[in-house]
């Protein structure tokens, strides 16, 4: 194989990452919104109301004050336990006692 095909190959294929790493959804921008209700015990981001302080806080699965950050456009599509879904906004549903 000549030089000139190898050149070729390495460049198509470095083209071809490059490519593939740019039009990856709006998320590879590092676009995040925040989840309430999508994450399990002690792994929350952040405070969200009664029952959290800050990340890592939350004492109840999926609870529904509790939010986590995914990729933007993510939230409301993503299925927890029971059937239940991703909200922006706080939910009342798998609060502390």
């Amino acid at each position: 194989m000549s030089n000139t095909v190898k050149n070729l190959a390495v460049a198509g294929a470095v083209a071809a990452a490059l490519a593939a790493h740019t039009t990856g959804p709006a998320a590879a921008d590092g676009e995040k919104e925040k989840c309430f209700g999508v994450s399990l015990a002690g792994e929350n981001d952040c405070a969200a109301g009664p029952g959290t302080t800050c990340a890592g806080t939350s004492t109840v699965d999926y609870q529904g004050n509790a939010w986590k950050l995914v990729a933007a456009g993510t939230c409301t599509t993503m299925e927890v336990e029971g059937g239940r879904m991703g909200s922006l906004e706080a939910l009342d549903r798998d609060l502390p006692a």
